[in-house]
C-alpha cells in the first residue's frame, strides 16, 4: 500500500516502496509475502534462476531447451506483472571480464532477460552495478538494447558514494567517485532517455554538495540498505538526520523507495507480531518500511503555490512575445493573481508619490503618472490605491497596444468610476505623442531573464515623455545566470533532434535540477538612462568555479535570472538567494547547451553571453570556452529571438 498522501492529492511514484528479494520460482508466493502480507508496494525480484550460465547447458539438436525463468507470465496478470514487479537483471553478469566464457555468458543472458522483462511488459528493470571503473562493453551492449525499447526503463544500480581522500591515485581500481561511474556509461549510451538511475543508499554519505548533483540526475529509485539504518531507543531502526534529509529531497522528486537486505535490528523489532492480522508474524523488513512511510507522511504538504506549479515542473515552454504577439485573456488571467508582485509596485508607486510631492503641496500638485503596457489594468489598480493610501491627486494615462486589452480597459475604468482620472491610449508606447511628460513611468515588461521580453527597448521608446527628473517604476534590473545539472531538460530538448531548439532558450519551473555554483550577474539596465552612447548590446564573460568537494558534475546548460529595483529599496525577482517569496508570475529560463560539458572539481567554467540586436529582433548568444571551447549557440539569431 502506498506510503500516504500528501494534503489528500499526491499521485507521485515516491508513494511506493518496494523490497529487493532473492530469486523466488513461485512468483505468485513472493508476490503475496511481500505485498499482502508486508505492505510493500512492488517488489525487485530475479527473473533468471541466478545458477544459470549458457555455456554450461547441454546442446541438443532435437529439442531446444527451456530458460530457467522464474514462472510463466501466465502466473500473473499483465497488470499484476507492470505494476508490481521490477525485474532485477543476474547479478553475476560481467560484460568487461577478462574471461571470454563469462564475457558471452553475460552478455547472452542480459539479452535474454531484458526480452523476457519486455514479453512481460515491466516497466522497469534494475541492471547490476559494473564491476569495475571499465564499463565500456556494459554499456555498448545495454545502448543496443536501449534503441528497441518501447517503454521499459532500464535503471542501472550505482552506490552513492565518493571518496574524501583526493590522494587517490585517479587511474586505480579504487572507487573514488560513483558518478564518475555513472556519468562514463551514460555518455556510452548517449544520454538515452530510458536509461536511469536506482542509487544505492550506503551508511556513510558523501558532503551535501556531492549528493546535490543527482538531483539533475534522472534517479528513478533509491535502495536503502538495511545496514544504513541506525537503532532507536525502543530498538527499531531509524535514519540519521542527513540520510532523512536525503530521503526526503527523493521523496520531493518522486523517486521510488526500495529496502535492500536481511534484518539487521534487534528481535523485538523483526519478530514483532502484529495484533492487527490475528497474531500473523509480521514481515521481517515491515520495520524499516514503517519507518519510511513516517518519513513521508511527516513532509509538510506542498503550498497552494506549490500545487498551482507542480504542472509545470520541469516542463520547457517558449518564452512570451509580449511586441510581436497580443497576449490572451487567459495569459493576463494568470498573471493577475498575483498579489504579491502587485503589492510591491504599490509599495513603490507609494514611495515614489511620497518623495515627489510634499505632505504641504499634497492637496495642490497633481502627479502625471503613466503606465505604459498597461494590458487589463492591474498596474493601473495598484497605481490609484498608492494615490489613495498616500494622500496624493493622480492624473493616470495608460497605454496598451493590444485591442483585445484595450476593450477590458474601458469596461475597468466605467465600472470603477476612473473617468475623470484615467485617459486610456489605444498605441504602441514607441509610436505614441504624448500631450504632456510624466512624472512617474510604471511598466511591466521584465521577463524570466530581466531584459528577455524587451524592455530596454520598449522604456527607451518611452523616456522621451519622462521628465528631466521623472522616475522610472522599475528603475533597473539585473539578469543572472548559473550552470546546471539538468538529465531531464537535456533529454527534452535533444529528442527533437535538431539544432533548433538547443539554441533556444525556455521559461520552465525548475525541480529536477543541481545548482552547481551561486548564479552571476550579467546584464544591467537602469531607467531612465540619459547617456549619448547608449546601445542595448551587451557582452559579458564569467567564470564559475565548481566547490571541490561536489566531485567531477555534469553541465546541461544554465539557469537564467532577474533581479528588479521598483524603487528605492523596494525590489522583487526571482533570483534564488534573493527571491520575492510567493511571486509565481514567472519561472526561470534555461540556456540549453548543444553537447553538456563535464567540470572536474575546483575547475574554472568559462562562459560567455550576448545580448544582439537588429532592425526587426532581439536575441541572445552564448558559448562555453572552457574546461573546452562549444560552439557559438544562435550565431545571428537563427534559432530564436525576440521580435521588435
Amino acid at each position: 500500500m502506498p506510503l500516504g498522501e500528501r494534503g489528500g492529492w499526491d499521485k507521485s511514484e515516491s508513494r511506493y516502496c518496494g523490497v529487493e528479494t532473492e530469486f523466488e520460482d513461485d512468483v505468485p508466493r513472493l508476490l503475496s509475502f511481500n505485498l499482502s502480507s508486508g505492505g510493500f508496494d512492488f517488489v525487485v525480484a530475479p527473473l533468471m534462476d541466478p545458477t544459470y550460465r549458457p555455456s554450461l547447458m547441454e546442446v541438443d539438436n532435437d529439442s531446444s531447451h527451456v530458460l530457467p525463468f522464474a514462472g510463466s507470465d501466465l502466473v500473473l496478470s499483465p497488470s499484476q506483472w507492470s505494476s508490481h514487479v521490477v525485474g532485477k537483471i543476474s547479478q553475476w553478469i560481467d560484460l568487461d571480464s577478462e574471461d571470454e566464457i563469462l564475457r558471452m555468458d553475460s552478455e547472452i543472458t542480459l539479452k535474454q532477460e531484458i526480452a523476457w522483462a519486455t514479453h512481460l511488459s515491466l516497466q522497469a528493470c534494475l541492471l547490476p552495478s559494473p564491476k569495475g571503473a571499465s564499463c565500456a562493453n556494459y554499456a555498448r551492449c545495454v545502448n543496443q538494447i536501449v534503441q528497441g525499447l518501447s517503454n521499459m526503463q532500464l535503471w542501472l544500480r550505482i552506490p552513492l558514494f565518493k571518496s574524501d581522500d583526493d590522494s587517490l591515485d585517479l587511474d586505480s581500481d579504487n572507487l573514488m567517485d560513483s558518478w564518475e561511474l555513472w556519468n562514463s556509461f551514460r555518455l556510452v549510451c548517449e544520454h538515452h532517455s530510458q536509461l536511469s538511475l536506482a542509487l544505492d543508499i550506503l551508511s556513510t554519505l558523501p558532503s551535501a554538495n556531492s549528493i546535490g548533483r543527482w538531483f539533475g540526475e534522472p534517479v528513478r529509485a533509491a535502495i536503502i540498505r538495511t545496514d544504513s539504518f541506525l537503532t532507536n531507543a525502543q530498538g527499531y531502526p531509524c535514519l540519521s538526520k542527513r540520510h532523512q534529509k536525503l530521503i526526503t529531497g527523493f521523496f520531493n522528486h518522486s523517486v521510488q523507495m526500495a529496502i535492500s537486505g536481511k534484518p539487521v535490528h534487534g528481535s523485538s523489532a523483526a519478530n514483532h507480531v502484529d495484533e492487527n492480522v490475528n497474531s500473523v508474524q509480521r514481515h521481517p523488513l515491515r520495520s524499516y518500511l514503517d519507518y519510511v512511510g513516517y518519513l513521508y507522511q511527516r513532509m509538510e504538504p506542498l503550498s497552494e503555490q506549490e500545487r498551482i506549479e507542480f504542472g509545470y515542473r520541469d516542463f520547457l515552454q517558449a518564452p512570451l512575445q509580449p511586441l510581436m504577439d497580443n497576449l490572451e485573456a487567459q495569459t493576463y488571467e494568470t498573471f493577475e493573481k498575483d498579489s504579491v508582485k502587485y503589492m510591491q509596485y504599490e509599495r513603490a508607486i507609494c514611495k515614489a508619490l511620497l518623495d515627489r510631492v510634499p505632505d504641504a503641496e499634497a492637496s495642490a500638485l497633481t502627479t502625471v503618472l503613466m503606465v505604459v503596457g498597461a494590458g487589463r489594468g492591474p498596474l493601473v489598480r495598484a497605481s490609484l490605491q498608492a494615490a489613495e493610501e498616500t494622500g496624493r491627486k493622480l492624473k493616470v494615462y495608460a497605454v496598451e497596444k493590444n485591442p483585445n486589452a484595450v476593450v477590458t480597459l474601458h469596461s475597468l475604468i466605467k465600472l470603477e468610476g476612473w473617468e475623470k482620472v484615467v485617459t486610456i491610449v489605444s498605441c504602441d508606447m514607441r509610436l505614441w505623442n504624448a500631450p504632456e511628460k510624466a512624472d512617474i513611468l510604471v511598466s511591466e515588461l521584465l521577463g524570466s531573464f530581466g531584459d528577455n521580453e524587451l524592455s530596454p527597448e520598449c522604456l527607451d521608446g518611452a523616456q522621451r515623455f519622462l521628465k528631466q527628473d521623472g522616475i522610472s517604476i522599475p528603475s533597473s534590473y539585473t539578469s543572472f545566470i548559473q550552470p546546471i545539472t539538468a538529465s531531464k531538460l537535456y533529454n527534452d530538448v535533444k529528442s527533437h533532434k535538431d539544432i533548433v531548439h538547443f539554441e533556444t532558450a525556455y521559461v520552465v519551473k525548475l525541480h529536477s535540477i543541481a545548482k552547481l555554483a551561486p548564479s552571476k550577474p550579467v546584464f544591467t539596465f537602469n531607467h531612465p538612462d540619459y547617456s549619448t552612447k547608449k546601445s542595448n548590446q551587451c557582452y559579458k564573460k564569467l567564470q564559475f568555479v565548481i566547490p571541490q568537494d561536489t566531485g567531477s558534475a555534469m553541465v546541461h546548460g544554465f539557469a537564467g535570472y532577474f533581479d528588479a529595483t521598483l524603487y528605492k529599496d523596494v525590489h522583487l525577482g526571482i533570483e534564488p538567494s534573493m527571491a520575492t517569496p510567493n511571486m509565481f508570475s514567472w519561472f526561470a529560463i534555461f540556456f540549453p547547451l548543444r553537447q553538456p560539458i563535464c567540470v572536474q572539481p575546483g575547475s574554472s567554467l568559462e562562459v560567455h553571453f550576448w545580448r544582439c540586436s537588429g532592425s526587426t529582433k532581439v536575441w541572445y548568444e552564448w558559448c562555453v570556452t572552457s574546461p573546452w571551447p562549444s560552439p557559438i549557440h544562435n550565431s545571428n539569431g537563427r534559432s530564436y529571438w525576440v521580435g521588435l
